[in-house]
């Protein structure tokens, strides 16, 4: 049984940083996703797709992180592999290479288990292969997706079906504005919301979240890291966090929301402070605690 079904990459990334280098190393939305949920508590099932070259040892890392991978596909060929680079602007990385592999013709397969999950995330993702998951899934009670330029820019009107359908959006401001041609992402904001979801995650990076919905507005600042290392993966081990906690926590108000994005916040805050996900591996519930009560002390709100 598991609690939240995440449908995305799961990767090889190469990545340098002022801070370094890496090769090959375990990446992809679906893999900082589960990671960063276990971290809350939630069991995370996979649906992606891999090559035979993926390492075993990220295999059994996954699964320490007591994440199911009956929906990870592995089949003849080469997996998924990104190289990028980051300068000064860790908002932005530069990509190098893509190869695809044998996620090019990747089409989500649930296994009857995942068919009546609570809660799913839709990765970044193509919309169709977004569509293609939603129409698989019995219960949809809560769903969250992400997306992005690319996609906004190239299947829009696909991307605009999907929108109709799931509960959560996440996405960063520059999307937002790009979304619907809003300078201000609060007017942007309520313009999407408008387009079918209940809730929108605006992700802005260093300088935390917006969580909107029609009746309310919550502003989160970031946690404040000292030294990042690696960005990659961030958003993504926000939506785990956010996602992990409303596993968690058996209910999905607006305060319920607020307290998601806090923990998504601070789990985004631990990803980037070592490469790949590094920092996620051992890190306890503890210390995620630790700091989630440091946070809430230092923006003035009671637990």
């Amino acid at each position: 049984m598991v609690d939240i079904v995440a449908v995305g990459s799961v990767a090889l990334d190469t990545i340098r940083t002022p801070f370094g280098y890496v090769e090959r190393t375990l990446g992809g939305s679906a893999c900082y996703f589960s990671a960063a949920a276990s971290i809350l508590g939630a069991r995370v099932g996979i649906v992606g797709k891999v090559g035979n070259d993926f390492p075993k040892e990220h295999l059994d890392f996954l699964r320490s992180k007591n994440t199911d991978l009956s929906g990870l596909e592995i089949s003849e060929g080469d997996t998924f592999v990104w190289k990028g680079e980051y300068g000064k602007d860790w908002n932005q990385a530069v990509t190098k290479e893509t190869h695809l592999g044998v996620f090019a013709d990747f089409h989500p397969r649930l296994p009857d288990a995942y068919l009546d999950a609570s809660l799913v995330f839709l990765g970044n993702i193509h919309p169709q292969l977004q569509l293609e998951v939603l129409d698989q899934i019995r219960t949809l009670e809560f769903v969250a997706c992400d997306s992005m330029n690319y996609w906004i820019q190239t299947e829009l009107e696909t991307l605009k079906k999907v929108l109709k359908r799931v509960n959560c959006l996440l996405i960063n401001e520059g999307e937002v504005k790009l979304l619907t041609g809003a300078n201000n992402i609060f007017e942007g904001g309520y313009e999407i919301l408008s387009m079918g979801p209940d809730v929108l995650v605006i992700k802005r990076g260093e300088y935390g979240a917006v969580l909107l919905t029609r009746e309310h507005t919550f502003l989160s600042s970031a946690y404040p890291v000292l030294k990042v290392v690696d960005p990659t993966g961030a958003g993504d081990s926000f939506a785990g966090g956010f996602m992990g906690y409303l596993s968690v926590s058996n209910e999905i108000d607006f305060e319920a929301l607020k307290r998601a994005v806090v923990a998504g916040t601070i789990i985004a805050g631990f990803t980037v402070e070592a490469f790949s996900l590094d920092r996620l591996k051992n890190l306890s519930n503890r210390e995620f605690e630790v700091r989630y009560d440091k946070y809430l002390e230092i923006v003035c709100i009671s637990r």
